[in-house]
């Protein structure tokens, strides 16, 4: 199938074509490979605001890549920077980033400024962005005189910090003298400008050493303010005349230490306005005096606070919102609040924004010709101007390009050529700030290339997304095709997501997902393609979970986790106690399924979790293990509890009735809930049946009950251990009766006979009867007549038989229930038939169409539905064969039978045996039986091939004769016209030779080939023929005689004996294996006797043989290929007879290791009385091998033996 990729990612299913992926013309997020022709890409470079340390040289970054490599320049403060000329500045190699050495001498206040990189190659030129290099700074305080401040309980106090201007600025905190931080609450806090504010002081905050430190974090340096004395005088303890000498102005503030209403220290006044940026931290501060001690609240006046992005500090007194945006414009309001009164301060905040993208120019590739554009879009407040360099140089000034035009944010390219190869700048600046994107327009020629790594192997859990890449890049861009499977067979069967990338997602991987995919890219230019392989992994699961534990202190707890996994990935199993790591405590033991805590102590109860892993998916499972008191002595008993017992029936209703119970001991085991059941005495006795549940601390039930019911209820407990007993039974109660309120079901209206009406329902039973005398009212009436309703009333029966009915007519039935009290409701009406008759009529029209000669189409004109009587079953075929057209006799009769469904008017007779005359008829079958048959129709199937012939053997084998016997095929399936013989010698080494083609006349059985090659193995290739082509062929193979002996036919005179015996023995292939043999032991003989003499020892040689074999000269076995002794008794044992060769060309062996049927290929032959061996094989059928040399089967054993002849 083919799917296209968008702009964004698209869902396609798989249909009708291949799968493709098309890419929009423009190539704008697309890495282009380093090895291509490109123009320079900045990849590194120092922030815009650069803070330095002054004690470490100055490092400028500006990493840049391109081919050619690119050169690297620099300004300062917007002139050239010649690094040539300063020694103490270098650049680093391969690279522009500036190394300015301050340590060894120079200042860094000398190197601050503006810088700005240019990174350059023959096909344009990237900036960096203008970086501001400052070295940090962290000065000392000021010195100052700061005089004791005594003030009163009560009062209010603001110690100011005020700290040196540093850069970047300090981190304010207060401390004493020893370093530890003064604490702070809602009374007494830090505010945002460093300042320490009491809303009322404490005598207990007197002391002599608040210090203000500033913490300057770029060069890890701290400065501290001179200490500040405070102290905290209660005015009752002062002598009345002390207290009347001092004056206001000689204690810290003017106002009252009485109680009083909150008054804000910061802000000031009732109003403020506060501007923030975009993207930072909005932090509005409000900190209040009075006494009691005021407390803040926060509301947007406007609005709601963001719940996700809002954050209170320093006791409520600072509200922070973080990634600030033009949303959160508005008013705020700080409310301060105490005892004596309410004070309110309204901020009014606007958060302006430096420039932010919108849509960043990217890198655009497009092939000689093409069109394409640059987009530049950013917002920002106020709005950013934006303004295009070429080069790095403004663009109104560069060189002019005919494909480029300029429209606002956007610079539109067409039909571009390589001169048009380029690095453009965008530069979105405001009052706040600026942004410089560098994308280049670089116009490339390429064929395709997929830079996915080629036989990537993913493995993705089954039942989860499977992502195949497929990066690529090419010139004009590439369409994407994906295939499955090694023979390219396109995705056809399941929805796939596409991705703009390449990427093929199968959102839920399946078994049947694993393979081999392959990615194939497109361009005019060429074409490359990738195989990528999926392997879907079954999903790691617990299948024996850890279970809640209870235990005592000092006993011994053991958690289960069975863990199934797929067989090729490896799980690691680890546990955890409340997600932490275990315990590093002897006591916990980990085995293959299970966690064992021995001697459990208090600490030990908490979570334990069971966590599998695999490479690719993780499962966990958790319990809790509860620890308890050792047991007391004597151990309570643990049980199910004791049955409930005075059992009371109460509010007896017609149709309900309160049932209440005490519950029996619950045997230390809390009772979770009782069941309630019912026995009717009337109906059922002693059949107990589910009434009710309710809780277990609930001793009464309301029971809903049935009319015409004798009730008598049972109550039983049920706890964590199990069921109670059931307690006794309570008394009767016996509900009135009513009327029925059901109807019987499963109501059908069949018939047995032509000209009956077999109504049949589900009875009620006892209980559903709802009162004595239960009855029904049987009616029915003709679907498509008149007729009134007809009913009648009967016993309880389960069926109704209405006789003397029309054959197969639709009634109406309704089966109503009724008792001594009433009726049930009016009942539902279904639709039944009477009885069904044979089919009236048989099908016309049946005509025959021969398709081939094993199959037949049938047609044939429906039967009026009237004719039917009956429900139409479909249409059934019986066909039989005449006269078999080949042989003209008489065969026994055997129909056979096809049933067609429902309505059809054709069928497909298949299975038909060629060259037959067939005889068939139609009939119509309803649920009755079958109509009349139509009239017979004759048909004629063609010839076709024949079966292979029934047998082959070979008998009489001869020095250059062998004949042939057959039996004619069992399915000649036409008029045999002949039989094909061929065949072909195979020779000592196996290989086959010439291929004999032999035309045989159709009457034969029997044939004899002469003018053999004596003692050579022959194979024959059989089969007969009609005039519809040739039929299955039959295999067999014989070897020719040795010598004459004892085997020659008496019709064979001695003078072409002679002849035979006149053949080339030299040539022959036997006769040079024996000299072979016979020289190499001659060799290994003189070589042994040349070993003894240099010896200087005698060789006894029969003993040396009889003791120590030489393997050289040993007989041949079969499991090593050499040959094995020579046994008579072994060797003259008769071969199987008639064994057939397995399709997979072995051969078992028999009870003899050295049987002659192990050194063949499915061998089975026996001896002649004259020690000849006569291969009898198997008619087995073979394609026909082609002609010529070709290798063919394992060596003969016979052509073994006769090379020892």
């Amino acid at each position: 199938m083919q799917l296209e990729i968008m702009p964004k990612k698209k869902r396609l299913s798989a249909g009708r074509v291949p799968l493709i992926l098309f890419l929009c013309q423009m190539i704008s997020a697309l890495d282009v490979p380093l090895d291509l022709v490109q123009p320079p890409t900045i990849t590194q470079q120092s922030p815009k605001d650069y803070i330095v340390d002054p004690r470490e040289n100055i490092v400028i970054q500006c990493e840049a890549q391109g081919k050619p490599p690119p050169s690297f320049s620099w300004t300062q403060n917007g002139t050239h920077f010649d690094i040539d000329k300063d020694p103490l500045v270098t650049m680093k190699a391969g690279s522009g980033t500036l190394i300015i050495n301050i340590m060894s001498e120079g200042k860094a206040e000398t190197y601050e400024g503006v810088y700005q990189c240019t990174a350059r190659n023959e096909r344009g030129a990237a900036i960096s962005n203008n970086i501001v290099v400052r070295p940090s700074r962290s000065p000392l305080w000021t010195k100052e005189k700061l005089e004791p401040i005594t003030l009163r309980s009560g009062q209010s106090l603001v110690l100011p910090c005020r700290p040196p201007i540093g850069l970047p600025p300090a981190i304010i905190f207060w401390m004493d003298n020893s370093f530890q931080r003064l604490p702070q609450s809602e009374r007494v806090s830090q505010g945002l400008n460093g300042d320490l504010y009491f809303s009322n002081v404490l005598p207990e905050d007197s002391r002599e050493d608040y210090i203000c430190y500033a913490r300057f974090n770029h060069t890890q340096t701290i400065q501290q303010k001179q200490p500040i004395s405070v102290k905290v005088i209660l005015v009752d303890e002062l002598n009345d005349t002390i207290a009347a000498n001092l004056s206001d102005t000689e204690v810290y503030g003017a106002k009252s230490s009485r109680e009083r209403p909150p008054t804000f220290l910061t802000p000031q006044g009732n109003a403020s306005n506060k501007e923030e940026l975009r993207g930072n931290v909005l932090s509005l501060e409000c900190i209040a005096e009075g006494l009691p001690t005021p407390i803040i609240y926060w509301i947007k006046e406007d609005g709601t606070l963001p719940i996700n992005r809002t954050f209170y500090r320093n006791f409520q007194k600072t509200l922070q919102i973080t990634q600030v945006s033009e949303a959160d414009s508005g008013k705020y309001q700080c409310i301060a609040k105490n005892a004596l009164g309410v004070i309110h301060h309204t901020i009014s905040v606007t958060v302006k924004a430096a420039p932010y993208w919108i849509m960043a120019p990217q890198n655009l590739v497009l092939s000689p010709g093409e069109d394409g554009a640059l987009i530049c879009r950013a917002n920002g407040n106020p709005k950013p101007r934006i303004s295009w360099l070429s080069n790095g140089v403004p663009i109104e000034i560069a060189p002019d390009d005919p494909s480029r035009k300029i429209n606002g944010d956007t610079i539109i390219f067409s039909s571009v050529q390589e001169r048009s190869s380029a690095v453009y700048q965008c530069n979105a600046s405001n009052e706040y700030g600026y942004l410089l994107g560098n994308a280049f327009v670089n116009v490339l020629a390429e064929p395709p290339r997929i830079l996915t790594s080629e036989n990537t192997l993913y493995q993705v859990i089954a039942n989860r997304p499977a992502l195949l890449d497929c990066a690529f890049f090419g010139s004009p861009l590439p369409t994407i095709e994906w295939f499955k499977g090694t023979k390219g067979s396109a995705l056809r069967e399941d929805t796939y997501v596409l991705h703009e990338n390449g990427t093929l997602e199968i959102p839920v991987a399946q078994k049947d997902s694993t393979g081999t995919y392959t990615c194939v890219a497109r361009n005019k230019l060429g074409m490359a393609k990738n195989e990528v392989h999926l392997e879907i992994k079954d999903p790691t699961r617990i299948i024996k979970q850890p279970e809640y534990a209870v235990v005592q202190r000092g006993s011994t707890v053991s958690f289960e986790c069975k863990v199934k996994h797929d067989h090729t990935l490896i799980p690691t199993v680890i546990w955890l106690k409340d997600n932490g790591e275990l315990p590093s405590d002897g006591r916990f033991t980990v085995d293959k399924d299970q966690l064992v805590v021995a001697d459990v102590s208090d600490n030990d109860g908490g979570t334990y979790t069971c966590l599998a892993n695999t490479t690719l998916d993780n499962v966990s499972a958790s319990a809790v293990l509860s620890v308890v008191a050792p047991t007391p002595t004597p151990a309570p008993i643990y049980d199910v509890p004791n049955p409930p017992f005075d059992l009371e029936l109460t509010d007896q209703l017609d149709k309900s009735v309160q049932l209440s119970w005490t519950p029996g001991d619950d045997n230390n085991s809390p009772i979770t809930k009782f069941i309630i059941e019912y026995e009717d005495a009337m109906h059922e006795a002693g059949l107990w049946h589910h009434q009710t549940e309710v809780p277990g601390t609930q001793t009464t039930a309301q029971l809903k009950l049935s009319p015409y019911v004798n009730y008598s209820f049972r109550v039983m407990a049920e706890n964590s251990l199990g069921r109670s007993l059931p307690s006794e039974a309570s008394e009767q109660y016996l509900t009135k009766a009513a009327e029925p309120d059901k109807n019987p079901m499963t109501v059908e209206g069949l018939g047995s006979e032509p000209d009956n009406l077999v109504i049949t329902w589900q009875p009620l039973n006892g209980f559903e009867s709802n009162g004595p005398g239960l009855q029904y009212k049987v009616s029915w009436r003709q679907k498509d007549g008149d007729d009134e309703w007809t009913s009648v009333v009967v016993a309880n029966v389960s069926k109704y038989i209405v006789s003397g009915t029309p054959t197969f007519v639709p009634y109406l039935i309704k089966v109503q229930a009724l008792n001594d009290v009433g009726f049930a409701p009016e009942p539902a009406v279904i639709m039944g038939h009477s009885g069904e008759d044979l089919p009236m009529v048989a099908p016309g029209n049946v005509h025959v169409t021969v398709v081939n000669s094993t199959l037949a189409e049938v047609h044939w004109d429906p039967v009026p539905l009237k004719s039917v009587r009956g429900h139409l079953q479909g249409y059934r075929i019986y066909y039989w064969t005449d006269q078999n057209s080949s042989k003209r006799n008489r065969r026994h009769i055997e129909k056979k039978i096809l049933t067609f469904q429902g309505s059809k008017t054709h069928g497909m007779l298949p299975g038909l045996e060629p060259f037959s005359h067939y005889t068939l008829n139609v009939r119509v079958v309803n649920g009755k039986g079958e109509g009349p048959a139509s009239p017979d129709r004759v048909f004629h199937t063609p010839e076709g091939v024949p079966s292979a012939p029934s047998s082959l053997k070979i008998v009489n084998p001869t020095l250059d004769s062998l004949t042939l016997e057959w039996d004619p095929p069992s399915h000649p399936n036409g008029i045999l016209t002949e039989y094909t013989l061929k065949y072909q010698p195979i020779n000592s080494t196996h290989e086959l030779g010439p291929l004999v083609d032999l035309k045989i006349p159709a009457n034969k059985t029997r044939w004899t080939l002469k003018n053999l090659n004596f003692s050579t193995r022959y194979k024959f290739y059989f089969y007969a023929q009609t005039s519809a082509g040739s039929g299955s062929q039959i295999t067999e193979e014989a070897v020719t005689t040795v010598d004459e002996a004892g085997i020659l036919p008496p019709d064979v005179g001695a003078g072409k004996a002679m002849a035979s015996r006149q053949v080339d023995i030299a040539t022959q292939g036997w006769f040079i294996g024996l000299m072979c043999a016979v020289a190499l032991l001659i060799l290994i003989l003189l070589i042994v006797c040349f070993i003894r003499r240099n010896k200087g020892g005698k060789y006894p040689v029969k003993e040396k043989e009889d003791a120590h074999p030489d393997p050289e000269i040993q007989p041949m076995k079969e499991d090593d290929g050499t040959f094995g002794e020579y046994s008579d008794a072994e060797d003259h044992k008769p071969l199987k007879k008639g064994s057939r060769t397995p399709s997979d060309r072995t051969v078992k062996k028999e009870d003899s290791d050295d049987s002659l049927v192990d050194y063949g290929e499915g061998v089975n032959g026996q001896f002649n009385e004259d020690g000849s061996f006569i291969g009898q094989y198997s008619g087995k059928k073979e394609k026909e091998p082609a002609e010529g040399n070709e290798s063919s089967e394992a060596p003969s054993p016979v052509n073994a033996m006769n090379s020892f002849v």
